[in-house]
């Protein structure tokens, strides 16, 4: 999981600082969907160095890794001497990078954090014998008590070493390679475009950002947990003599030479390789934080907006000229959405037409009648416009029953013997209760007098009077 939830009811601890992580969406990102991460990454990397397609295919990890020296006879015979020193694996030391390994190997990192100040250290050896104690118990996983004065600090320093050294791959693995020979070569340029001597240093850290980024997991946290020892004895090389150039002729061999070279394969490198070493310890606060752009696209995925896949795109938002571009902007995104309601009311308006019409084409049955009446009675969102041709709603047949013709006459519903035409005029004695109810709701004081309402109510009394004495006087003659 990448976080977790806790809800606390203890009011004393309400008031302490909330700790954001800025980049939750990038960590997300990563753990949710690696391939659109390695892409968006990538695609990133590729902006800042050039990297032709063999090489950017080892470090998308689609070809093995090319590598110095690969095919040399010395480097046949060392990588096969170096396996039959890896056979006899433990736990920790040999195996493959897991976080069982991390977790006994930062046992030692915390020590050394506590005993910066020897000199010479991770470049004086320690004991032998007690390195050898100290691997055992790592490998079987014994508790160990560092701070017994049992071990030295040189012992563990050199232990830390051999930890690395034995890893199948280098810390930064061999499809990064390249990446970091390309990394040292990035330069500034003058103001006539050439190319200068002197070190893109900001431009060096995006890259390093973007590399770290897709390490794999294991590997990222154990180099974040070593670049950060690294930095702190730098700080005390007043003390112990270690300056970050120096740990980094001890380390370049462990964390970024490939496995099985020697020196003379990389001669030509050797210097790039030792100063990117350099450069990563002395810069090392700053290179485990996702680029701004990095984390905007990661938030941006997950908020469902369009994500922006490079540091251009980020520029271009946050630049001033973007910023006095937003009002139109927002003016013309207005008028694209009415444009587009507009053309879908059409698009809608015309399907209901074209659907209308092949009703109004169907041949006379229960259906078509059933669905004309689903037309009249959504007469706004169903009725199209009037070119298309219409006819008029039948009229339901009302029941002429005795029984019938009672309810209706003593609820003050009118009967209706014939269909009358839209033109004719209803009599006055056949007034409808709801035509009483229309001229009550106009407002009788302004529309219709009170003697003329008296009236009516009272032909309509008459009316039912009548039609009562007429149904019994038929009963009386049918008996």
């Amino acid at each position: 999981a990448i976080c977790n939830f806790v809800i606390c009811n203890d009011s004393s601890l309400r008031s302490q600082p909330i700790i954001f992580n800025p980049d939750f969406f990038v960590e997300k990102l990563r753990h949710e969907k690696p391939e659109v991460f390695t892409e968006l990454v990538v695609s990133n990397i590729t902006r800042l160095i050039d990297l032709p397609g063999a090489e950017l295919a080892q470090l998308m990890g689609e070809e093995d890794p090319k590598l110095p020296g690969a095919n040399s006879t010395a480097s046949g015979f060392f990588r096969s001497l170096m396996s039959l020193k890896r056979k006899e694996k433990g736990v920790v030391f040999g195996s493959p990078l897991t976080e069982e390994g991390i977790a006994q190997v930062s046992q030692l990192i915390e020590y050394l954090h506590k005993n910066l100040r020897a000199e010479g250290l991770f470049r004086v050896p320690g004991n032998s014998i007690r390195q050898q104690i100290l691997k055992d118990a790592l490998n079987s996983g014994t508790d160990i008590d560092l701070d017994s004065g049992e071990f030295h600090s040189n012992d563990v320093a050199t232990l830390l070493k051999m930890f690395l050294g034995e890893l199948p791959e280098p810390l930064l693995t061999h499809k990064h390679f390249h990446a970091h020979l390309k990394i040292a070569d990035l330069t500034l340029f003058d103001e006539k475009g050439n190319k200068t001597s002197t070190p893109d240093k900001e431009r060096q850290i995006e890259a390093l950002q973007l590399l770290f980024l897709i390490l794999p997991a294991p590997n990222r946290s154990l180099l974040k947990l070593l670049l950060d020892l690294l930095y702190q004895t730098a700080k005390k090389q007043d003390k112990n003599k270690m300056s970050a150039h120096n740990l980094a002729l001890m380390f370049a061999p462990h964390i970024l030479w490939p496995r099985n070279v020697t020196a003379n394969d990389l001669q030509e490198n050797i210097t790039k390789l030792n100063n990117g070493v350099t450069f990563m310890i002395k810069h090392s606060q700053k290179l485990f934080k996702a680029p701004a752009y990095i984390r905007e696209c990661a938030r941006l995925h997950y908020l469902g907006s369009r994500a922006h896949t490079s540091k251009d795109d980020l520029d271009l938002l946050t630049s001033p000229s973007s910023k006095e571009l937003q009002p139109l902007k927002s003016q013309k995104r207005s008028r694209l959405d009415t444009c587009h309601q507009e053309e879908t009311q059409q698009r809608t308006e015309e399907a209901l037409k074209e659907l209308f019409r092949h009703v109004h084409n169907m041949p006379d049955s229960a259906k078509k009648k059933k669905l004309i009446r689903q037309f009249n009675k959504h007469p706004t969102a169903l009725t199209p416009g009037s070119d298309v041709p219409t006819s008029p709603a039948p009229r339901r047949t009302r029941s002429r029953s005795f029984s019938g013709l009672i309810k209706r006459k003593v609820l003050g519903t009118p009967v209706v013997l014939e269909r009358k035409s839209r033109d004719a005029t209803p009599e006055p004695e056949r007034v409808s209760k709801e035509n009483v109810h229309l001229l009550q709701k106009c407002g009788s004081p302004a529309h219709m007098s009170q003697a003329k309402l008296k009236s009516l109510e009272g032909r309509k009394e008459e009316s039912c009077r009548r039609m009562r004495a007429h149904l019994l006087s038929k009963d009386s003659s049918s008996l």
